[in-house]
Formats: structure tokens, sequence, C-alpha cells
């Protein structure tokens, strides 16, 4: 079960703050895009020829700044078990959106999965299953950034870079790439099959 209750987390947001980074409990529009700036980083540098799901799209925003950076994938699909985020993700975005929970339904395939922030209110179970089956749909990686560090919190979820490389291990992750020097208590990881 996640920590809290996902559904009243995000629409109770929503409510307060509308289809704003706040909505999605970002703390604020410059830490949500620093996010996508590292997350797209870690990509290859032109990713028009890739196809790229996002788990727990949101309202797409990840899709709106690469397309403000005029840098889009071959096609996007994102993904919310959120119903209401999927019908703002899929005005938003004009793309191929899915309403699933990750962590129980069958995945569609893509070149690259990605995921910003959705991880960060699963229990630990949750977080190891999400990014294995992410993993899995995948054709060459999946990135994505969480809360880092081994911090308790009845809200929020942390990981430890031990935890990450105990996955990755697990996973048989061919090439691991890790960066945390960009916010405080933050991560954002890479797990790649091969070359893209």
């Amino acid at each position: 079960m996640p920590k809290i209750d996902n559904e009243i987390f995000y629409t109770s947001a929503i409510s307060q703050h509308g289809i704003t980074p706040r909505g999605v409990n970002w703390l604020s529009q410059n830490s949500q895009e620093l996010r996508f700036e590292v997350l797209l980083s870690m990509l290859p540098k032109d990713v028009t020829p890739y196809t790229l799901a996002d788990a727990g799209c949101g309202f797409g925003d990840l899709y709106l700044y690469m397309k403000n950076n005029m840098t889009l994938p071959k096609s996007y699909i994102g993904i919310d078990s959120l119903e209401q985020m999927c019908t703002i993700a899929k005005q938003q975005t004009q793309g191929e959106i899915y309403n699933l929970d990750i962590c129980k339904e069958e995945l569609p395939n893509a070149d690259f999965y990605v995921c910003s922030g959705a991880m960060n209110v699963l229990n630990s179970f949750e977080t190891h299953l999400f990014i294995s089956k992410c993993f899995q749909s995948c054709n060459y990686g999946f990135v994505f950034n969480i809360l880092h560090g081994d911090k308790e919190s009845h809200t929020y979820n942390y990981i430890t870079t031990q935890e990450i490389q105990t996955i990755a291990k697990e996973l048989k992750v061919t090439s691991l790439l890790i960066r945390d020097d960009y916010l405080q208590n933050d991560i954002t990881v890479a797990f790649f099959k091969g070359s893209a």
C-alpha cells in the first residue's frame, strides 16, 4: 500500500493549485524544471528517433518542457493512475495517454521510460516493483528521479544509493548512471540495457 492515499494527495493539490507544478505537488516550477533538465541530460542528445514513455506523467509537463526546448521524441506516451491527470495530459500533449496503475497493470513498450517524482509517495516494495516494470517495458533504458537518502517519513519515500545499486544488480542493468548534485535529497538514476 502507498504511504498515503495517492488520489487524495493529488486531487487535493489540483483543487488548491490548479494545473500548475504545485498542482502535482512540486515545490515550484523551478525545482520541477531542474529535475526535468537533469533527467533529459541522461537520455541520448537527439531523442527524435525514439519513443518515450512518461511514467506518472501528471499533466504532461515533461512533454511541454521538451516541446518548449524543441527536443520532442518520435512519439510520447503518458501513463498515470489518476483519470483526472490523464484527461488533462491528453488535452495538453495530444499524445497517447494511458490510465494505468504501473504496479498492477501491463505497460506499453517504449524505447525509453522516464519518471519524474511519481515514486515519491510509494512504499519501498512498490518502488522496487515500479522500477522493475518500467525497466522491463523499455528497449534501451529507464531514467527516473526520486527522493534520496535514508530519512523516515510518513508521507514521502526515500531511497539510498545502495538500494538503487541492489535493484540495478537484480535487474541486470548494463550501465548505471547516478546524479545527486543538483538538489538536496534528490537523485536522478539511469538504468540502461545497452547502447541506443
